[in-house]
């Protein structure tokens, strides 16, 4: 009661700030669905769907598969849910043995309709099993690059404790100045605080000693640039090839030959170290009782070291979400490839990228940060560059298509280096690589 007798006023309600209101709102709104690719990988589209159909059945995972309609249909039967995944139908699918040039061969490919999806916003991410070389660059033509980023980088997770470790460039980019790859440590940056939920993740810089002045002129030019620039990234120094394993840093940053010979040399000393285990384990009776006992170890092992667990590599730097699972994946690897894309389109990981980038853009990175987009380096100045599994193919094709007048008719979105579709689905390149030296 007030001092005039008046009744009580009733207690305003809580009206959150409009930004907190947005943030909630945000949080609550489930992603778009991930378009699977079906017709990319050794044992598509059979082992595709099954792992589809287990992501949705087993993790909620909402889904649009990508492919030859009247196969996904049949498939689908099999397991008593036709109807009840949304199918968008592709003509054509890119072969196994496929490289950069098949994106233009091939503009209906499930690849390519997968990546329309996503421009469109019917779709938040991309899984496919298919070839490297035609998924990375059918990816750079269609979804471009953000704004900022000079090239795109495959991230895959390491088997390393207590967490994983990423590791990029895994194969994107062959050839990369020492900007790009201080770019690098910002989109690995970016998908370890989503994948790892760090808020600094360490970075090092994969080169042949611990010492900053170790290593060639581009790893010790990059060194310098991680060391002594503000880019919100937790630098660690120099890593070398047998930290890999060990988790020393969240982050590892290479080149994309480099980064790939390592991912591979690393694959193989496990597969054949595990390959003598498991030969002396079953050597003698004694041996398969003392294995028998440590059963559960070594599955638990097994798991940690399987490439099928961590569903793949990520294709960072680019308008949309992309993973790309092995070739010969079968369905534990595909569901695994659509859970990790679920949660980074949860995660927002293309907004997260941009902002990261974006703390790069000092008085000291400004002008490389905008390198590609604003001509602040010419065309004939600058040397070609080469992407691993002959992108640079496609690089190419994009010069020549644009010469002869075979721009698709898309409009192009200012600021966002994104363009419309053409008649056929077709998207015009963001911009012009410069012509490979005869």
């Amino acid at each position: 009661m007030t001092g005039t007798g008046e009744p009580p006023r009733p207690a305003e309600p809580h009206r959150p700030a409009p930004g907190q209101a947005a943030s909630r709102r945000q949080a609550a709104v489930r992603p778009l669905p991930i378009a699977v690719d079906t017709m990319g990988g050794d044992n598509a589209p059979e082992e595709i769907i099954a792992g589809a159909v287990e992501a949705v059945r087993e993790h909620d995972v909402r889904l649009v598969l990508v492919g030859q309609a009247p196969r996904i249909r049949r498939e689908l039967e099999l397991y008593g849910i036709a109807g009840k995944i949304p199918i968008v139908h592709a003509d054509e699918a890119l072969d196994m043995g496929e490289g950069a040039l098949a994106s233009w061969r091939k503009p209906r490919s499930s690849i390519a309709i997968a990546c329309h999806l996503i421009k469109q916003g019917r779709a938040s991410a991309l899984v496919s099993a298919g070839s490297t070389a035609g998924v990375v660059a059918t990816s750079r033509l269609r979804l471009k690059g953000q704004q900022g980023v000079m090239r795109p980088a495959i991230a895959v997770a390491l088997p390393t404790r207590p967490r994983p470790t990423i590791l990029l460039d895994a194969g994107a980019t062959a050839d990369v100045k020492p900007e790009g790859l201080v770019q690098f440590a910002a989109l690995g940056t970016a998908y370890a605080q989503i994948l790892l939920g760090l808020d600094r993740p360490s970075v090092g810089l994969l080169t042949i000693g611990a010492e900053p002045g170790k290593g060639n002129k581009q790893t010790k030019r990059a060194h310098e640039l991680l060391a002594g620039g503000s880019h919100g990234i937790e630098f660690a120094g120099n890593v070398e090839g047998h930290d890999l394993l060990t988790g020393r840093v969240d982050v590892i940053v290479a080149d994309g030959f480099t980064g790939n010979i390592a991912l591979k040399t690393m694959e193989g000393t496990i597969r054949t170290a595990f390959a003598e285990v498991r030969d002396a384990m079953t050597s003698t009776p004694a041996a398969r009782m003392g294995a028998l006992l440590q059963r559960r170890r070594l599955q638990d092992l097994r798991d940690r070291l399987d490439p099928d667990t961590y569903g793949g590599g990520v294709l960072l730097g680019l308008n949309g979400t992309v993973v790309i699972a092995h070739g010969a994946s079968r369905a534990r690897a595909i569901t695994s490839a659509c859970e990790l894309a679920h949660r980074l389109a949860t995660g927002r990981i293309v907004e997260r990228i941009r902002e990261q980038v974006a703390l790069t853009r000092t008085s000291r990175f400004g002008r490389w940060t905008h390198g590609d987009r604003d001509g602040s380096e010419k065309p004939a100045d600058r040397p070609p560059e080469e992407h691993a599994d002959g992108a640079a193919e496609g690089a190419q094709l994009a010069v020549e298509a644009r010469s002869s007048g075979t721009r698709a008719s898309g409009t192009r979105t200012s600021g966002t280096g994104t363009s419309g579709a053409g008649p056929a689905g077709d998207t015009v390149p963001d911009r012009q690589e410069p012509p490979a030296t005869p």
